[in-house]
């Protein structure tokens, strides 16, 4: 290669030449090294597209500060929840983008309105949580989108956040965000953004892919429902965040008792009866009132335990947990301390209603009386967290009062749903399906639309209907034709009358699975075989309605090491390797009724644990699902008071006192309705038999101390660890608060009973085998939308 000759001008090439522009306006010159401006400013593409961006002052927003404007757009306008978390991260967006203008120019309003738009696009579902990603992405995007603090994009950030719905991971698409199933998402404000807003189009389209009613059930396991504490500093429901574990510390068995305890607190505090007036009423007014209960209404008082000491012999009213001390005497604790009690007068409130048992915790009204020589430790330590000296003398003891479900949630009206302004948890989402607060009144509208009225009182058929079946033994041939007998009954019917759902419980078997050698594995998959046998001869039930499956006791795997004994609850379903039968005899018959009708069929069964809850319509109606024999486990350890009558008495079967019941039922309660079947009532003698008159009252008697009992205390387990083990960091899915609509007791040692109290419609089916009757079936049918269930009888 040759090189240029010293002579000759070297030329650059034509791509380093400097363009050649105009000369500038400004005399003096663009080019400063000390700044660093260009020689030759660089033109933007589209210049009118980029604005002017305006100078922003970031500043540092509280979280307590934005929460009343977040409150108004997310909540009143948008129906949605915000968490803590979620508030936090917004504050700090918005500080730190929108600064001192956020609330003078409106600007966080709008940037609040966009991410709640945005999140709806996306089907994020009720609660907006700040953990997650989607919503970091939302602002992500929106952050984009912004100058000045303003949105100058808001149209095209609505569009590309709705394209998140078909977005696809790894390949995979979501079917989260797609909504395959139903959710709580208005259309009112998705739409508003296509200009769709004034078309009445959101009727077509629920009815058009969403009018079976089963599309709005959903089975809650235990394992899966939302872990709640109620934090006593903010009065309100925190989400437990960390991990569970089946073997957590020893610190987590504390905590379930103070959980417990300070949920019942607020509660009954929250009743009218310890509610102190806010001003004094004179005497002379008392004097002068009409009316008797402006001198007899008073309002009762708690005293912690520990401020007992250096009051003896005052009377008070404490609120603890009944425990066996280490001496073996009756001792009763709260979050203070512990004392000895003495209930050797004691009377029980109501009498003979409820049952007591170490583990519940009662309140309890007496005498605080110190001990003649205190002796040291136990008297002068002041007692704070410890045992104090002396003994408390009860003279009535009783259960928390129960609160019914619109009050917990701050609903009015009887079944309209109406929201009240203030009080109660009506925002706090229990179950993970959407608040009552903010889906509560769509919800409603939808259940109406859906599901059809009983056009006699009578008759309570349609979709509507929920069938419970206890205790089937499966091993046991008599089950399987009592089974039969109670499908064939429903699938006479109409496909579009059959019911919406059957709830089949355990013990699936007689004896603890792999326990005493009867029955093993093989023989355990043999009889779900057998079932899968017997419900495939009904292939109209299986098309049209949800099954749902609850084990027992005696059920794979905790029976397994158990031998027959309690086991710790919540108790996960029964392992897929046993039921694989009866998953496919569902499909085949789906798959059948495609063939046949062109159209497709989903119906289902579902293993769920025990216990377990069963969400329609989201908050609408929830039923709590429990398999246990709490009636022989209360007769065992509850409380036997000396101020009962002995000439009362008469000792049944089980060596257990049988109360007699009251010639008034009380008003809290409804009695139980049965219908039996014509061929049953032909076969049974119409002469009035006293015997038997006295036997349905105690059955009633005893059905309604137990679910008083069980109501009152608000929790599934309401036993020493010891007699009934709980896994610790699940023990919030065993919490009756709020009170359900209706709740599945199955319980074989109690009489088969449907009782409404206080609001909760509690219904025990038995054994789907009447005991002691010949050839006679019997379950439960639960009107959903009455909210009431029959006992059911039929001969097989």
């Amino acid at each position: 290669m040759s090189r240029p000759n010293q002579g000759e001008k070297t030329r650059a090439a034509p791509i380093f030449k400097a363009p050649k522009t105009p000369a500038p306006l400004n005399p003096i010159p663009s080019s400063s090294p000390a700044f660093g401006t260009p020689a030759y400013p660089i033109k933007p593409f589209n210049p009118v597209a980029v604005p002017a961006k305006a100078s922003i002052l970031p500043v540092i927003l509280p979280p307590a500060t934005l929460r009343p404007l977040a409150f108004r757009t997310f909540t009143k306008k948008h129906s949605l929840t915000l968490t803590s978390s979620a508030l936090q991260v917004l504050a700090t967006f918005i500080g730190r983008h929108c600064g001192t203008e956020w609330r003078e120019e409106g600007l966080a309003e709008r940037v609040l309105e966009e991410v709640a738009k945005s999140w709806k696009n996306r089907n994020g579902g009720v609660i907006v949580d700040g953990e997650g990603n989607d919503l970091k992405e939302i602002l992500k995007n929106l952050e984009g989108s912004m100058a000045g603090g303003r949105i100058v994009a808001s149209r095209e950030l609505s569009r590309q956040n709705s394209l998140v719905l078909g977005s696809s991971q790894n390949g995979e698409v979501s079917h989260t965000r797609l909504g395959l199933r139903p959710s709580a998402l208005g259309r009112e404000d998705s739409q508003s953004s296509l200009g769709m807003s004034t078309l009445d189009v959101e009727d077509d389209e629920e009815d058009e892919g969403l009018r079976d009613p089963r599309k709005w059930l959903k089975v809650i396991d235990a394992f899966e429902q939302p872990r709640l504490v109620y934090n006593v500093g903010k009065k309100h429901f925190d989400r437990d965040t960390s991990k569970p574990s089946l073997l957590p510390s020893a610190s987590h068995k504390t905590q379930v008792f103070r959980n417990r305890y300070n949920l019942i607190h607020q509660r009954l505090l929250r009743n009218e009866s310890f509610q102190t007036s806010t001003f004094e009423t004179s005497k002379a007014t008392l004097k002068r009132s009409s009316s008797t209960l402006a001198t007899t209404q008073q309002s009762y008082k708690l005293t912690p335990i520990a401020n007992l000491l250096g009051r003896n012999g005052t009377n008070h009213m404490i609120l603890g947990l009944l425990t066996i001390s280490p001496t073996g005497t009756l001792a009763i604790n709260d979050l203070t301390g512990s004392i000895a009690l003495d209930l050797t007068h004691a009377k029980p409130i109501p009498e003979d209603g409820a049952w007591f048992a170490p583990g519940m915790i009662v309140l309890v009204d007496g005498t605080y009386e110190e001990e003649d020589s205190v002796g040291g430790a136990l008297g002068g330590s002041g007692g704070v967290g410890g045992t104090i000296g002396g003994k408390f003398v009860g003279f009535f003891v009783g259960g928390p009062p129960c609160e019914r479900r619109k009050v917990t949630l701050g609903l009015t009206g009887d079944g309209d749903g109406g929201v009240t302004a203030g009080g109660g948890f009506g925002w706090v989402d229990f179950l993970g399906v959407g608040s009552e607060r903010a889906v509560g009144s769509k919800m409603r509208k939808l259940e109406q639309r859906l599901l059809r009225p009983a056009t006699d009182e009578d008759d309570i058929g349609g979709k509507g209907r929920v069938i419970v079946a206890g205790e089937l033994n499966l091993d046991q041939p008599r089950t399987l034709e009592a089974l039969r007998k109670l499908l064939g009954k429903y699938a006479a019917e109409p496909e579009e009358d059959t019911p919406m759902t059957f709830i089949l419980m355990g013990n699936f078997v007689q004896d603890a699975v792999m326990a005493r050698g009867s029955a093993g594995s093989i023989e355990y998959k043999e009889y779900f075989d057998g079932l899968a046998s017997t419900l495939s001869d009904y292939p109209t039930l299986l098309q049209s309605a949800t099954f749902i499956f609850v084990p027992g006791d005696n059920d794979g795997w905790s029976s397994s090491f158990s031998a027959g004994a309690a086991t710790p609850i919540p108790k996960k379903s029964v392992p897929e390797m046993f039921t694989s039968r009866i998953k496919r005899a569902f499909a085949t018959a789906n798959a059948e009724a495609e063939k046949e009708k062109g159209k497709k069929s989903d119906g289902e069964a579902l293993w769920t644990s025990n216990p377990s809850r069963l969400s329609l319509f989201g908050p609408t109606h929830e039923i709590i699902l429990l398999r246990d024999n709490m009636t022989s486990r209360l007769r065992r350890t509850a409380i036997k008071f000396s101020s009962s009558k002995p000439e009362e008495e008469d000792v049944d079967m089980a060596g257990t006192p049988v109360a007699t019941p009251e010639p008034e039922p009380e008003p809290e309660f409804e009695a139980p309705e049965m219908d039996v079947d014509t061929a049953v009532q032909a076969a049974e003698s119409h002469i009035p038999d006293p015997a038997t008159e006295d036997a349905l009252a105690t059955d009633l008697h005893v059905a309604r101390k137990l679910v008083k009992t069980i109501l009152d205390q608000g929790y599934l387990s309401p036993f020493a660890m010891a007699t009934r083990p709980v896994l610790w960091d699940y023990a919030s899915a065993l919490q009756v608060y709020p009170l359900p609509t209706a709740m599945v007791l199955t319980d074989t040692e109690a009489p088969a009973f449907c009782v409404t109290y206080e609001g909760c419609h509690v219904m025990n089916p038995g054994s789907i085998v009447a005991p002691g009757r010949r050839g006679v079936a019997k379950w439960v049918e639960y009107d959903i939308r009455k909210k009431v269930g029959k006992v059911r009888e039929a001969l097989f």
